[in-house]
């Protein structure tokens, strides 16, 4: 069996493969390892035919759609799950075969509704049910405690003890346990009763994931988060050194608009010498008007440079094919001691 795990902070994800069949699966991939996983199946010699995701993630974005559709291949979730995009929705006792590994579905909500986890002969693959040490809080969106004593205690602990636990988290450099590590040392385990368990999950303080609302908004319905909104508008654009435009700038250059895309009150308390003023949220409203020529060379800037290579992939988009970005923003320049105008009064 070949066999990868791949950490990202501390979110897990993994590839399985068969070596006799050359066919593998990607499970709780995350969305800045895609590249990485294409690349160890082509260190293995398999090919991806499954990505799944073990339930909806809250702190982390998912590669399940994108990886999907850019290897043609079934985005697998179970059928609670409220994301759209899973081609193939499976259900308690189904079974998805990887060549000649067998990956066995266990439904066990409790972290969330959608909740499951995938049995090989040797290893259990958990996702957040039950982690190293710990096991999935129950206090975010379709969490109930009552579901997770229920997945626990009447499904998965009564699962081989020697089965290895792959998680979808570990924050403390493990990298794997077994049930029986788990049901000897775990101290949420150790609360065998119900009422006991119930109560101490509802009781636990838990620090909100970071990425909570954005991450559990993409991963339930296939959008995009602002970090790949920025990732693809870089791709598109070219971009200026601020040593170019600040050359530029003092040579009185007029084949080229400094564009300034923050709005006023940034733009009144200083910009770079000679730049144009035209908000990004009212880009579209006023570019005719604010720059009647599609030919001219645009350098847009904002104040970090995140907002403005938006601003110049739309531009570029809308025709001006010209229309570049500045390599860094206004608060660097001001670091950089590079000469900055007041608005006239």
């Amino acid at each position: 069996m070949i066999f990868e795990q791949v950490a990202t902070g501390g979110c897990q994800s993994y590839l399985i493969g068969c070596n006799e069949t050359c066919i593998a699966a990607v499970i709780d991939p995350e969305v800045r390892q895609i590249e990485r996983y294409k690349a160890l199946a082509a260190h293995h010699g398999v090919r991806i035919r499954y990505v799944i995701d073990t339930h909806t993630h809250a702190d982390h974005f998912s590669a399940a759609k994108p990886l999907s559709q850019q290897l043609g291949v079934p985005a697998v979730a179970h059928r609670l799950s409220p994301a759209p995009y899973p081609t193939m929705r499976v259900d308690e006792g189904d079974v998805i075969k990887v060549g000649n590994v067998r990956l066995a579905v266990l439904h066990t909500p409790g972290h969330t509704r959608d909740a499951m986890c995938l049995v090989a002969n040797d290893r259990v693959f958990t996702g957040d049910t039950l982690l190293i040490g710990a096991t999935g809080r129950t206090d975010l969106p379709s969490g109930d405690p009552d579901q997770l004593y229920d997945s626990l205690f009447g499904k998965l602990l009564k699962l081989d003890p020697q089965l290895k636990i792959y998680p979808a988290h570990d924050y403390k450099g493990h990298t794997c346990s077994t049930i029986e590590e788990e049901l000897a040392s775990n101290p949420r385990l150790q609360k065998k009763d119900r009422a006991a368990f119930v109560e101490m999950m509802r009781t636990l303080s838990l620090s909100m994931p970071e990425h909570l609302t954005e991450a559990l908004r993409v991963n339930m319905s296939g959008g995009v988060s602002v970090a790949q909104l920025l990732n693809e508008a870089a791709a598109e654009v070219p971009f200026m050194s601020m040593d170019e435009v600040r050359a530029q700038a003092e040579a009185g250059a007029n084949d080229l608009i400094v564009l300034d895309v923050r709005e006023k009150e940034a733009f009144d308390a200083g910009h770079i010498p000679g730049a144009a003023h035209l908000p990004r949220g009212l880009l579209e409203l006023r570019v005719n008007e604010a720059l009647p020529d599609p030919t001219v060379r645009i350098v847009a800037y904002c104040d970090y440079g995140k907002i403005s290579t938006l601003a110049t992939a739309t531009l570029r988009r809308m025709g001006f094919t010209r229309a570049v970005a500045l390599d860094g923003g206004m608060k660097a320049w001001r670091e950089k001691g590079f000469p900055v105008e007041p608005a006239a009064n």
